[in-house]
């Protein structure tokens, strides 16, 4: 359950202000059909962070070690110097759905842009960290709809609501808090 609580919170804070949820804004102010948008986004982060996940689990029962467990650590510290960073929206959305609707234009490029995006590298952490494949794509999946689902619905108006750099500031301190965390454990 640690694990599935801790992955939510992570992305749900980690994915405010990020490059996906503001694609989710994007998608929203230009298609104005959130059920589609917010299926689409939950298959691509579901599809996504479960190969995340297994990854992060797959390279930690490998690599078990010392060594390993200070990489997972200073990869956490990494993503709290990351969350300090603003993204920007890809301007690859120009055009419409084309011929494969909302869901699937949604999917796709959800999918693709979460590629090496930090909440993705933050589920590979979080995997190699709990061994938990299930629980932590859950988790992780759980956290993005918790940011998304907001942004659809809200659209613009949400990045007028939330002060960015305040919730980015919050992220760097849940990311540090669990470096600290994964150190003392490689410490110990």
């Amino acid at each position: 359950m640690e694990s599935l609580l801790v992955s939510a919170l992570v992305v749900a804070i980690a994915e405010i202000g990020d490059k996906t949820q503001l694609l989710a804004i994007i998608l929203a102010t230009r298609f104005k059909k959130p059920a589609p948008i917010i299926l689409g986004i939950l298959v691509a982060t579901l599809a996504n962070h479960a190969l995340a996940a297994l990854a992060g689990s797959w390279a930690a029962s490998l690599l078990d070690g010392a060594w390993f467990k200070w990489a997972i650590a200073i990869s956490f510290l990494a993503m709290a110097a990351w969350a300090l960073i603003p993204d920007k929206a890809d301007d690859d959305m120009a055009g419409g759905a084309g011929r494969y609707g909302v869901f699937v234009t949604t999917a796709v490029a959800f999918f693709l842009v979460e590629m090496g995006d930090k909440t993705q590298i933050a589920t590979v952490a979080l995997g190699a960290r709990f061994h938990d494949v299930l629980w932590v794509a859950a988790g992780t999946t759980l956290g993005m709809m918790a940011a998304n689902i907001p942004a659809v619905y809200l659209g613009e108006a949400a990045t007028k609501i939330v002060p960015l750099k305040y919730v980015r500031l919050g992220a760097a301190l849940v990311f540090l808090g669990l470096g600290v965390w994964a150190a003392i454990a490689a410490m110990g």
